[in-house]
């Protein structure tokens, strides 16, 4: 007979591994409390815990988005989303040209002071950029642009006195049909920075 000894059987101790194997299966936060003590585990969940944040701000962020777009939805249900025509005013120091245009930037209308009859030097200043302006939104309204227009941007460019002109216009008599269409004003004047030297001024006497 063999003596009793306290080394395990070889048998035994294969099935208590596959048993332990098995338990960490079954049981993954086991063994992950196990291993919080090591350094590695606590890079990993340092950086688990960014991406949480990360992906909870960029969660809160669209949820605020959605709230709000829902909001203005809830606001005005019943207001016209489309993208807006545009009026080019061009206010030149020499000449004031206005521009009406689509959407997608096809132009409907263009005219300028010469269209009215002034030539080279007449064209500039005040009052012929005010004739053109009146005369403008007349045409716009005597070929039927207003039924498709259904909200208008300003494009300002330049600072002649056709600039003035046409705000005088727009605000006035003559621009009742056209006002209550405009939904943004903006300005297109190109700024300079640096970049090359600039003409000599021209200095008359």
């Amino acid at each position: 007979m063999r003596p009793f000894s306290t080394t395990m059987n070889p048998s035994s101790s294969a099935k208590e591994k596959t048993r332990e194997i098995e338990r960490q299966i079954l049981n993954p936060k086991s063994e992950q409390t196990t291993d919080d003590n090591s350094p590695l585990s606590a890079i990993t969940r340092m950086m688990q815990g960014e991406k949480a944040r990360a992906s909870q701000a960029v969660s809160r962020d669209y949820s605020r988005m959605a709230e709000s777009l829902e909001a203005e939805m809830i606001k005005d249900p019943y207001a016209d989303r489309s993208p807006p025509h545009h009026l080019h005013v061009y206010a030149h120091k020499h000449n004031t040209l206005l521009t009406l245009t689509q959407p997608n930037g096809n132009p409907m209308l263009s005219m300028s002071c010469g269209h009215l009859g002034f030539r080279k030097g007449g064209r500039s200043g005040y009052d012929p950029a005010y004739q053109l302006t009146s005369h403008v939104f007349g045409q716009i309204q005597e070929r039927g642009y207003l039924m498709n227009i259904q909200r208008l941007e300003i494009v300002f460019q330049g600072f002649g006195q056709g600039r003035e002109a046409f705000t005088k216009v727009l605000l006035g008599s003559e621009g009742r049909n056209i006002r209550g269409l405009v939904s943004r004003v903006t300005d297109s004047t190109r700024i300079k920075f640096g970049g090359t030297r600039s003409r000599k001024v021209r200095r008359l006497g």
